[in-house]
């Protein structure tokens, strides 16, 4: 099955060095000719990704699952393709390549035409990482590193198999069910009906939202209802990234047919999502819909959708405001916040950002929303400094950030000045962290902790004491600059009091988590908390029962976990 698919390259004076793709998997050989038995030449064939990586082979024990990986199966049998030839060595290689696009946006006279362009030049660039077997024959890899063109410090010597995506796949073996997490189930949103109207139930409260914990349906329902419902006039969202088959795109589509005002900013430039969304805005296009490609030398990375509808009483907007992607797959697995309000002052900024985005028209004021590039950063240091100024005058003082990111150097250095004056810090941070806790002196009052568990940490959420008068804020921003100067990002405010206190326990229960936490310690490491003699919380498996709880006709359920947990949450502080 496999050798008619293979493809043996040989290179010498005649066969020049091949394009070696980008992420595919090869086996680099040194090959001799049975009749020179001094000089040897380099070969190479790609791992074909049109058959199976993982082959099984019978057991000896009907109990065990025995397999072997698709390169092993070639490099045992490498012979074969070099017959009348000797194989001095074999080992599978991998490289990366940059993937950044050297878009001339300033001189671009179609984006979309550019960045297809720009596209096919991608397995052209040139290589930042390659990835060898960890005891490569040391000629080998010579000529590796001469053809590619790799520095020695991107040469990565890996004991094991190259490309551990292929775990993605062992996961899905039949059998093996105690080894797996048991498969969780988005729960309905606590207090939604699904047989009321949608916008009827924005008008009552807002809605706070929290995937995958709860179910990203009703952001889907939000789209589909104001697609076909005959009061709605116009329809506003931004994309950067969606589903395969995506059933808001769907829904985008059926309101343009429908004779809606659809407005769509689909982001070209989201990173690996570029053919995708390319191949979305032309369907958006041809459906009626007006499509936006961002801005010139931004990314719009901000996640908003606009209703704009006729109710009894008048013009009404309703807005949906997330943390997270409109991708209902990804929701099933990043922790994400949303809001779906029709407050009138948001709705002022929701026209707003889609005037500016598609006019560049700046307004003279927001009400509630802060957009970056321009606004947000200013907004960050000075709720940062009002919290160091509360301290110094001697009052409570308290900031919880959650995010993916944190290198931004301003607002590092507004947060060692804010410890310094004695604000209590609380930071959880999933990656990226360049601050450094704990230092006697300059950041003793921070306190970082990333949970990494089943589900992608993905929701930015902050926390400000404000004197007693608790600010929370959520966004699509990390504290890098890439979001602050480079990125249309939207932060948002949780004023609804019921979802602020829901908010604020999401918090606690996340600063209680002992199971999956790690701390950064003052070194930089991070290490496990501690867990004798405590009551282990695992704060994604408690969102989880507490789900379940909420649920219709579980409320009881609910109420029990949080009994067992709210006296180690410290909820009310």
């Amino acid at each position: 099955d496999v050798y008619p698919v293979l493809t043996p390259m040989a290179v010498d004076s005649s066969r020049p060095f091949p394009l070696i793709r980008n992420k595919t998997l090869n086996i680099g050989a040194l090959i001799r000719d049975e009749q020179q038995k001094g000089e040897y030449d380099f070969a190479t064939v790609q791992v074909p990704n049109v058959l199976p990586r993982i082959v099984m082979i019978p057991s000896e024990n009907d109990e065990d699952t025995t397999v072997i990986l698709l390169e092993q199966i070639i490099e045992k049998n490498i012979q074969k393709l070099f017959l009348n030839y000797e194989v001095i060595c074999a080992h599978p290689y991998r490289i990366m390549r940059n993937a950044d696009l050297s878009i001339d946006e300033e001189d671009a006279a179609d984006l979309l035409k550019e960045i297809q362009r720009q596209l096919k030049m991608r397995q052209w660039g040139e290589v930042i990482r390659l990835e060898a077997e960890e005891n490569m024959d040391r000629r080998l890899l010579k000529i590796l590193k001469k053809e590619l063109d790799v520095a020695e410090e991107a040469i990565y010597r890996i004991g094991g198999p190259l490309d551990l995506t292929f775990l993605m796949k062992v996961s899905g073996f039949e059998g093996f069910d105690h080894l797996r997490y048991s498969k969780y189930t988005p729960q309905p949103v606590k207090g939604m009906n699904t047989e009321e109207d949608i916008f009827t139930q924005i008008r009552r409260k807002d809605i706070l939202l929290h995937h995958p914990y709860q179910t990203f349906t009703p952001v889907i329902e939000f789209v589909r209802q104001a697609a076909k419902d005959p009061d709605v006039l116009a329809i506003k969202q931004t994309l950067y990234r969606v589903s395969g088959n995506s059933p808001i795109i769907a829904s985008l589509a059926a309101a343009a047919e429908n004779g809606k005002q659809v407005t769509v900013l689909v982001e070209l430039k989201a990173r690996f999502d570029e053919e995708n969304n390319i191949l979305w805005a032309k369907m958006l296009e041809k459906a009626g819909c007006h499509v936006i490609y961002g801005l010139r030398g931004l990314k719009t990375h901000s996640k908003i959708t606009l209703v704009v509808r006729r109710d009894e009483d008048g013009i009404r907007r309703y807005v949906h405001l997330g943390t997270g992607n409109y991708n209902d797959q990804t929701a099933k697995l990043y922790t994400d916040m949303g809001l779906l309000t029709c407050s009138k002052p948001i709705g002022e900024d929701a026209t707003a950002v889609f005037n500016m985005l598609s006019g560049y028209s700046e307004p003279p004021y927001w009400n509630k929303l802060v957009v970056a590039p321009i606004w947000l950063r200013d907004r960050f240091l000075k709720l940062i400094d009002r919290e160091t100024e509360h301290a110094r005058q001697g009052k409570p003082a308290r900031i919880i950030a959650k995010m993916n990111s944190l290198c931004d150097k301003k607002i590092i250095a507004a947060l060692y000045e804010a410890s310094c004056a004695g604000v209590e810090i609380q930071l959880i941070i999933r990656g990226i962290c360049c601050l450094k806790a704990g230092i006697p002196g300059l950041s003793e009052n921070i306190h970082v902790r990333s949970i990494v568990g089943n589900f992608l940490e993905h929701s930015r959420i902050f926390y400000c004491y404000n004197d007693g008068w608790e600010d929370i804020y959520m966004g699509s921003a990390d504290w890098m600059p890439r979001n602050l100067d480079k990125r249309v990002e939207i932060m948002f405010p949780v004023e609804d009091e019921e979802c602020k206190k829901a908010v604020k326990h999401i918090l606690s229960v996340q600063l209680a988590d002992n199971v999956k936490a790690h701390i950064l310690q003052l070194d930089g490491s991070y290490s496990k908390i501690d867990k004798r003699g405590k009551v282990l919380v695992n704060s994604q498996e408690y969102f989880c029962k507490e789900a379940v709880g909420e649920a219709k006709g579980m409320e009881e359920e609910s109420v029990q976990i949080r009994r067992v947990f709210e006296p180690l949450l410290h909820v009310d502080e």
